[in-house]
């Protein structure tokens, strides 16, 4: 993918977010691409931290979920993988129909995915000031993605400044919390940010839940990232912030729908041209409520509206009162003009 022109070619991008649920494990990586493309992903992101280049020992863990790392530091570094191996997972994303992402912690991580052929970077919340790490993809070229869930808009603005003219830029509504009640998702933001930037607009949810990402879809989003997770008895902090495989398989069907609905626009008269056999079946036609002897003159306690509507309208039916039948009528009878006189005054 050379640029964020798919993206913006009214088709959401769907990118399954796995981060670091694979917790170090490069079969389980792989385990994700699959799952990924099986549920109709577009796309597989992951997250590339190299420890030395990024944190210190002294880092604080966000949440100490696990007693297996002493430090954040140390559990950066059991998170890396050698380039080789990410070359390996791109090229089996690639094998199974996905684009290839992951969000760089380091100058680094950027020159090491640019040398596998990453296909799009993201660029995570908490480093849209990262100017450093910015300008070194900007160099490669490749399309970015912004994230924005910690940054006020002033640095939002300088980050969209410092790209958009150097590379493709999407920009995503974020809310950084793990995982984000409905109150908190800011569906209206991504409007505010269309209209801000004119930049392709996402949204990257973090509610564990299909729902923000179909509400999303029908603002006609270029980007829609949800982290996934094989199972909710799956270990990680991420979990409870995650849709299950059957749940993102859903959200990519609804999102599909959503995407066709919103682009075929229709008239409702000319929508109802094509019912009129429909109509007949379900609309009512006046009818006589019981035996009537020629002569009768119509009175409203003569007549009724039943199915089908095949014969006159039913909205005929107060014109009916007062007028003669020409001839005897059983009940249920679907009146014709044929069966009256005319009203004489």
């Amino acid at each position: 993918m050379d640029q964020l022109d798919h993206f913006a070619d009214g088709r959401c991008l769907i990118v399954a977010e796995v981060a670091q649920a694979h917790d170090g494990s490069l079969g389980m990586a792989h385990a994700f691409i699959d799952a990924a493309a099986d549920a109709g992903a577009d796309a597989v992101k992951f997250q590339t931290h190299l420890a030395e280049a990024e944190s210190t020992p002294a880092e604080p863990w966000r949440v100490q979920f696990s007693s297996q790392d002493a430090t954040r530091f140390d559990y950066w570094k059991r998170m890396e993988f050698l380039p080789d191996q990410w070359r390996e997972l791109r090229e089996h994303a690639a094998r199974v129909g996905l684009f290839f992402s992951s969000s760089p912690f380091s100058t680094a991580a950027v020159s090491m995915l640019d040398q596998i052929d990453v296909d799009f970077f993201k660029v995570a919340s908490g480093e849209i000031t990262n100017f450093p790490m910015l300008d070194a993809i900007a160099e490669t070229g490749r399309p970015v993605v912004l994230s924005t869930g910690m940054s006020p808009w002033e640095e939002i603005d300088r980050a969209v400044t410092r790209l958009r003219d150097r590379i493709p830029v999407a920009v995503l509504q974020c809310t950084s919390e793990y995982p984000c009640p409905p109150e908190r998702v800011g569906l209206n933001v991504i409007e505010e940010i269309r209209q801000r930037y004119h930049l392709p607009v996402g949204l990257s949810d973090h509610s564990g839940t299909i729902f923000p990402g179909l509400a999303a879809a029908v603002a006609s989003i270029a980007v829609l990232e949800v982290h996934l997770t094989l199972s909710r008895h799956m270990f990680g902090p991420d979990v409870p912030a995650s849709v299950t495989t059957d749940e993102l398989a859903t959200l990519v069907k609804g999102v599909r729908f959503i995407e066709s609905a919103v682009a075929n626009p229709v008239q409702k008269d000319r929508l109802v041209d094509g019912f009129a056999q429909l109509r007949n079946s379900f609309m009512r036609s006046p009818v006589t409520a019981r035996p009537l002897e020629a002569g009768r003159t119509l009175s409203e306690a003569d007549l009724a509206l039943k199915k089908p509507g095949t014969g006159l309208p039913p909205d005929s039916l107060a014109q009916l009162v007062g007028r003669r039948l020409v001839r005897s009528l059983p009940a249920d009878h679907q009146l014709s003009m044929d069966d009256l006189t005319e009203v004489r005054g």
